[in-house]
């Protein structure tokens, strides 16, 4: 077992700080949230109380009362300075918010040191609860899929491996079984991600449409494709507000994100087309008809996996990382990624084989000359390095001024 950054954050902040504010670990499905807990609970010298809500009725109006007055008596009944509460998978109680803010306002005002820990699975957990009542109260701390460097330290992936079968853990199991690993991808993460972290957890008026908008991006990740193009492949599609919803709605469940254009037009961002992006690579494969051995000796499908591993990289690393992931086009010039934060932006090329250096990035410079460009794989930064980097060193180490 490894320690992700996650749980080294979170031990900082529940060990060596007083109680200031609720700590949020959340993230997608199988990322290692439940395990940070656990490790957190076996390493701090508080006292703790550790619960986990997946089977608990979704009224229950007692259960978190219940959990926060058990945490208390540990202060009580050890003569404890503090006490920890964790409470996982909280977002499936109705109202969950509104008990957190009513428990944590009362310590606060009884100068009770009980330090909160909460587990969720989705950023919607977010946008419906904590930005609703906790406003002020809460720290996050975000944790992504695994990376390159993680899945080789913990299951010793090859960099293929890695390309092709994403950052699951659980899944590396079934490597060498194509089809079982396709159907556990399939049940264990899309499926349950799409039933139980949007579909419990927000209105959605056609759950079908939604699945098959997360098919069809993924198959195409990497790819640019206009909402209109996108409604022509699907039936019932509804408009185009609708499938950007949904579509926001499987980038917060970790699924599926739609890179915006990079452009200092604020307006003509908001109403580019998305660039599809899956945030872990397996959803892509598990889409898909060939398997390892065939897929590597493929070199032009087989890039279309090298350029989304890229991505996928960049987009977990931004959500927390202070930057922002985009894509470039103008008429038949295009860079794959343009990586940007306030002060600096770099356009990124990747390449798993032909040519080097493109007239993409040539033309991107010379549309933003203070930028800079950076060629990813073959006769570039190695791939490899690249997927072990944190890409804001690159950003920062060589992007250029954007003023």
């Amino acid at each position: 077992m490894i320690t992700r950054h996650a749980f080294e954050e979170l031990f900082k902040r529940i060990e060596n700080e007083s109680r200031c504010h609720i700590q949020v670990l959340y993230g997608p499905r199988q990322t290692g949230k439940t395990t940070a807990a656990r490790q957190l609970a076996k390493k701090t010298t508080q006292p703790f109380h550790i619960e986990n809500a997946d089977a608990i009725d979704p009224d229950s109006k007692e259960w978190i009362l219940q959990q926060w007055q058990t945490a208390r008596l540990l202060i009580t009944t050890q003569g404890a300075k503090s006490a920890v509460l964790i409470l996982d998978e909280i977002q499936k109680i109705n109202n969950w918010s509104e008990q957190v803010k009513r428990e944590w306002d009362a310590d606060t005002a009884n100068g009770i040191e009980l330090k909160v820990v909460l587990l969720g699975s989705s950023r919607l957990m977010l946008q419906q609860g904590l930005t609703e009542s906790l406003t002020g109260r809460f720290e996050t701390i975000y944790v992504p899929h695994w990376s390159y460097s993680e899945m080789q330290e913990l299951n010793d992936v090859s960099l293929e491996e890695y390309i092709f079968y994403g950052g699951y853990p659980g899944a590396a199991t079934y490597y060498k079984d194509w089809r079982r690993w396709k159907r556990y991808i399939n049940s264990a993460f899309i499926k349950t991600s799409i039933e139980k972290d949007i579909l419990m957890l927000t209105r959605v008026d056609k759950p079908a449409l939604l699945e098959k908008l997360f098919k069809i991006g993924s198959n195409f990740t990497g790819q640019i494709l206009s909402y209109n193009k996108i409604k022509g492949q699907l039936q019932d599609a509804g408009n185009v507000t609708t499938l950007s919803h949904y579509l926001d709605l499987l980038d917060t469940a970790g699924l599926l994100a739609g890179l915006e254009k990079f452009t200092p037009n604020e307006v003509r961002k908001y109403s580019s087309s998305p660039k599809f992006q899956v945030q872990n690579n397996a959803l892509f494969t598990a889409q898909q008809n060939l398997d390892f051995n065939a897929a590597i000796m493929k070199p032009i499908e087989w890039g279309r996996w090298v350029e989304s591993a890229v991505g996928a990289h960049l987009y977990n690393a931004s959500i927390e990382g202070g930057f922002e992931v985009s894509y470039w086009r103008e008429r038949n010039n295009e860079v794959d990624f343009v990586i940007h934060d306030e002060d600096y932006s770099l356009g990124i090329e990747v390449k798993s084989g032909g040519e080097g250096y493109t007239k993409g990035m040539e033309n991107f410079i010379k549309k933003f000359p203070n930028s800079k460009t950076l060629l990813v794989g073959h006769t570039g930064f190695p791939l490899e390095d690249f997927l072990k980097m944190d890409p804001r060193v690159a950003l920062e180490s060589i992007g250029g001024k954007v003023n």
